[in-house]
């Protein structure tokens, strides 16, 4: 009697070396946008 194993499915290899360099979105981070609202609102109640 023959026993066959079920291997798992092999992973994506460009899904690990993108994970590595930590590609993601190309837009300004997190930290820039918030600053920018910011600025806009300073400008906005200046301006008033």
């Amino acid at each position: 009697m023959k026993v066959t194993i079920k291997l798992p499915k092999p992973r994506n290899p460009l899904a690990v070396l993108a994970r590595q360099r930590r590609a993601g979105n190309h837009q300004r981070n997190e930290q820039s946008r918030r600053a920018l609202k910011q600025q806009l609102r300073r400008d906005l109640v200046r301006g008033e």
